[in-house]
């Protein structure tokens, strides 16, 4: 593909804008794009024409299925593929989609996880078209992006509570944007550019390791000879087989419409990145969960297989997801641009403002909108924020912070050219604050940078947490301003008070710290090291008070999602302890049991050879030292399955016994298994090693 067809690529497998604008009447495209770009409702009457006209269109790019792709509470994607066939007398058929059919489809409710909203024999669920969110063509079928709810009402996906957010930052923004006289705009939309880090091996590798195949992660493994140390992976030249399955990803990935942008290897040896521009929040989610779809796929073509598991290996960087977020109106203003005076500019200071209070109120809700077992791993290793929420405003802002606070006037200006003092070399303006790669929270130039998401993460629910929370403190400032005697007092009194109140969430400096962690505990900061202590945030008061008062989820909802977290965590960490055993079990005892027989067996040979007084020290050694870690492997192994046999229960409880019983058996056993690796043969060790999966 050159270059020159790019532009005639691009989204061309999309029913966007322009397609609409070509295939559909003047009113039903008129009637279709209101509802896009206000988010007002759809007019039914239209919805036999837009659908036609879908349909035409799909056919003609190879479709002959649609599906309703929806986000259940699985953490994946689902789909029902449905064919456009109608049969006309008993040997005809016609291609056939209704709006009836475009609008709404039915599901299986009761087989996705709803936390007790629906029982096994109240199936019924339903999905309904989210127009926000372009319909594409995938795999000869129409895709349809839609939302996911019971028989009775209930939120039963990521994207309808997504979309109340979105509907709630909006309305609360466009007070906030009429207070400093913005007449204009119409509608303000959260903007999201989600980077996406993933691990590249190959795929025979792969399919030899059990702990892959089942967890997307290893569960043994000693470390490489080498490993990230040398740090010349990160940036460095790409490898020709990584290079070829780029070119594809971006090539699928720009028919879709997704603006993949930069690309590169990350600091871990395997581990790359992939960097889209900023979309509108609804689109930004659906198109990352295509993006690691065809990441996966792509890679398979390629004889390699991706992980996108947070912490696939012990010992080097793990996958993170960094969740760019910032707030743009209808023409196209960002709101979060500090400006040239940004200590001058008191609406970006109000906005700044709303968002640290919003943080800081609500950072144990952030912390639970990225918590997952395989995140607790990642999370506070030295490649990842901690557990820790703290935001990052650099250098400058700090100082106009400081100011505000202590009442006094600011006169520092950040802004200076960088000479590096080589003729040929031109200056440049150096950006008013460096970046903060250990912040969880980091303000970087025009939107703040949320870095604690996982790989593997649907960003939705950080996304709904952030807009729900700014949300509810513009709500607040809204209407403490619109009800002030003196608009620019209140106004000033306001950023003021907020930052005062709120200023211990901000945080310059290096998080990795152990100082740091002390110094966030003295300032009253939360501290959840692992998603159990941290799921019973989602049902505190405050918490229900902000969801049911802004109508972005009920409390029926939110106690359901809280079920579910435990259900998978307990699930997610049951499945890795099951495949321990067997791994432990049937590949490795076994191995070292006839690596011990192999090295007894040669004593012997020696013995016959050389008589009863040959020297077979070095045998004897290795088998000593071999039994002494096989008897300490097998006696973790007992140990992890009676804690395992031990797991019963439900919701919490059994998910803290599996924190605090069987996660540590697990660990204990990966001691000695680890040792075992680094003094056995590498053609008797039953799969591949760290140093195979991330150097060949």
């Amino acid at each position: 593909m050159s270059l020159s067809t790019v532009p005639d690529l691009y989204g061309s497998m999309v029913f966007n804008n322009d397609v609409m604008r070509e295939r559909l009447p003047k009113d039903a495209y008129k009637a279709l794009t209101k509802t896009i770009e206000t988010g007002k409702e759809i007019d039914a009457s239209i919805a036999d024409i837009v659908a036609n006209a879908m349909k035409d269109w799909a056919i003609e790019k190879g479709a002959t299925h649609y599906t309703h792709w929806f986000q259940p509470l699985s953490g994946v994607t689902a789909e029902k593929h449905e064919s456009f066939i109608n049969p006309v007398g008993s040997c005809k058929v016609v291609m056939d989609f209704s709006g009836k059919e475009l609008i709404r489809g039915e599901g299986d409710a009761s087989s996705f996880p709803s936390g007790g909203l629906r029982a096994t024999f109240e199936a019924r669920g339903y999905t309904a078209w989210d127009p926000g969110s372009y319909a594409f063509v995938k795999d000869k079928t129409l895709y349809i992006p839609t939302a996911f709810c019971s028989y009775t009402g209930e939120a039963l996906d990521t994207k309808t509570p997504l979309l109340r957010s979105m509907d709630l930052i909006n309305e609360q923004a466009l007070r906030i944007l009429r207070l400093f006289g913005d007449t204009q705009t119409q509608r303000v939309a959260t903007t999201v550019g989600a980077e996406q880090e993933y691990f590249l091996i190959n795929k025979d590798y792969y399919s030899k390791r059990m702990d892959l195949r089942f967890c997307g992660k290893t569960l043994f493994g000693a470390p490489a000879p080498k490993g990230q140390e040398l740090e010349d992976h990160y940036f460095g030249p790409l490898k020709t087989n990584v290079a070829a399955f780029m070119a594809e990803l971006d090539t699928e990935l720009w028919k879709l419409g997704i603006n993949a942008k930069t690309e590169h290897n990350e600091a871990a040896p395997s581990q790359h990145e992939l960097a889209p521009i900023y979309a509108t929040l609804n689109l930004a989610v659906d198109q990352n969960l295509l993006t690691m779809e065809y990441i996966r796929k792509v890679a398979e073509r390629h004889g390699m297989t991706a992980l996108l598991t947070e912490k696939p290996f012990a010992g080097v960087n793990g996958s993170g997801k960094h969740n760019n977020w910032s707030l743009s109106t209808d023409l196209g203003k960002n709101l979060l641009s500090p400006g040239k005076t940004p200590a001058e500019n008191k609406q970006f200071l109000l906005i700044l403002s709303a968002v640290i209070r919003a943080v800081d109120q609500y950072q144990d809700l952030l912390r639970l909108s990225v918590a997952s077992a395989d995140n607790d791993d990642r999370l506070g290793s030295n490649e990842a924020p901690p557990a820790v929420v703290s935001v990052f405003i650099g250098d400058e802002l700090e100082d106009i912070v400081e100011s505000i606070v202590g009442g006094k006037e600011y006169h520092g200006n950040k802004r200076t050219e960088m000479n590096l003092h080589v003729q040929t070399v031109p200056t440049f303006t150096r950006d008013t604050t460096d970046r903060n790669r250990t912040s969880p929270f980091a303000f970087t130039g025009n939107k703040f940078e949320f870095r604690m998401v996982g790989s593997a993460q649907n960003i939705a629910m950080p996304n709904i947490v952030l807009n729900t929370a700014v949300a509810e403190v513009f709500k607040d400032f809204a209407d403490q301003l619109e009800s002030a005697k003196n608009f620019d007092t209140a106004l000033n009194s306001l950023i003021r008070d907020t930052l005062a109140a709120h200023r211990r969430i901000v945080f310059n400096g290096n998080g990795y710290s152990d100082e740091w962690i002390a110094e966030a505990e003295r300032r009253g900061l939360c501290n959840y090291p692992t998603t159990v202590d941290v799921i019973p945030a989602l049902t505190a008061s405050k918490n229900i008070r902000l969801f049911t008062s802004t109508g972005v989820m009920s409390e029926t909802e939110l106690r359901s999602r809280e079920s579910i977290l435990y259900e998978i965590y307990s699930k997610t960490i049951n499945v890795e302890a099951q495949t321990m055993i067997q791994m432990a079990s049937r590949e490795i005892l076994p191995a070292v049991e006839n690596y011990i027989r192999t090295l007894a067996d040669t004593a012997k040979a020696k013995k016959d050879a050389f008589g009863e007084g040959f020297n077979c020290a070095l045998e004897q050694d290795l088998i000593d030292r071999l039994c002494t870690l096989q008897y300490k492997a097998y006696r973790a192994l007992e140990s992890l399955k009676a804690a395992e046999a031990k797991a019963v229960g439900t919701g919490e409880k059994l998910a803290v016994y599996y924190k605090e019983k069987v996660l540590p058996a697990m660990r204990a056993l990966r001691v000695p298994v680890d040792q075992l690796e680094t003094i056995m043969p590498e053609d008797l060790w039953p799969f591949p090693t760290y140093g195979d999966l991330m150097h060949k």
